[in-house]
């Protein structure tokens, strides 16, 4: 019996050590293949054959005046061109927004209201369809570098204005009302206010205005040679509308809007 517990014993442990080492060596053996592909794909674009010719990649930004997300399909026409179809949805802040509640005393104690920003208008939401040209600045050397790739194009926008519903009180009632109702008084009278807008009002009082947009851009590529897009863009952005987007109420409305932007780009190549 102590024999075949050893036998035993000595068998796991002999597996467990040839286990390893077969693990360790596919491993190897897949690096090396991945690095071998690489370099291969490196030395095929230094003679003009493209690595990967189309992919899509989904991206979260930043803007200096908001935030978006977008999505782009690109093609590449060669090693250092390629042609990108974006489309992005951000929403825009007026620089004056500021969210306030108020407190009131009841049965149960201190109630505080739902956050309402005073004296705004509209939900300003830009819906961006464009093309931009990648044009390579420098290519990575090696897995380890970063590739980087000017962008340059732009489109057609759209803005999207949801009005802005405030609760306050009306005769003895709480009811919503928008800045371009019969009730517009209220709309600016603090002490009526009894809270802001919940997230489905305004949606079936939307409005459009359509304008042109231009963006340029650096793009900051860590994964080239991978089927995975891995990337970082910061840029700069100019809209223009075909009239005044109405933000905030008693302050300069604006048809052109400048803003600079920071992304991340995760996606796929094929």
């Amino acid at each position: 019996m102590k024999r075949l517990i050893i036998l035993i014993t000595l068998f796991s442990f002999s597996f467990s050590v040839f286990a390893q080492e077969t693990k360790k060596t596919t491993q190897k053996s897949r690096k090396e293949q991945k690095r071998d592909r690489i370099n291969a794909q490196i030395k095929a674009e230094e003679e003009g054959v493209i690595a990967y010719r189309k992919h899509f990649a989904f991206g979260i930004k930043l803007i200096s005046d908001g935030y978006g997300i977008s999505f782009e399909k690109g093609y590449s026409k060669s090693v250092r061109k390629a042609t990108l179809f974006q489309l992005e949805i951000a929403e825009r802040k007026h620089q004056k927004e500021q969210k306030q509640t108020r407190t009131s005393t009841g049965i149960g104690g201190i109630l505080q209201s739902s956050p309402f920003i005073y004296g705004k208008i509209n939900y300003f939401y830009p819906v961006k369809l464009g093309v931009q040209k990648q044009f390579l600045l420098g290519n990575k050397s090696n897995k380890n570098g970063v590739s980087i790739t000017a962008n340059i194009g732009g489109g057609l926008a759209l803005g999207l204005l949801r009005p802005y519903e405030l609760e306050v009180e009306k005769n003895g009632e709480t009811v919503y009302i928008r800045y371009d109702s019969e009730d517009s008084l209220l709309f600016k009278t603090p002490s009526a206010i009894q809270g802001g807008p919940s997230l489905g009002r305004g949606w079936n009082h939307l409005k459009f205005t359509p304008g042109l947009y231009v963006k340029p851009g650096l793009r900051f590529d860590f994964g080239r040679y991978n089927d995975l897009v891995k990337a970082i863009e910061v840029g700069l952005a100019a809209e223009f509308y075909s009239k005044k987007i109405p933000q905030v109420f008693d302050n300069k409305q604006k048809q052109f809007f400048f803003s600079a932007y920071f992304a991340v780009l995760i996606g796929k190549r094929k």
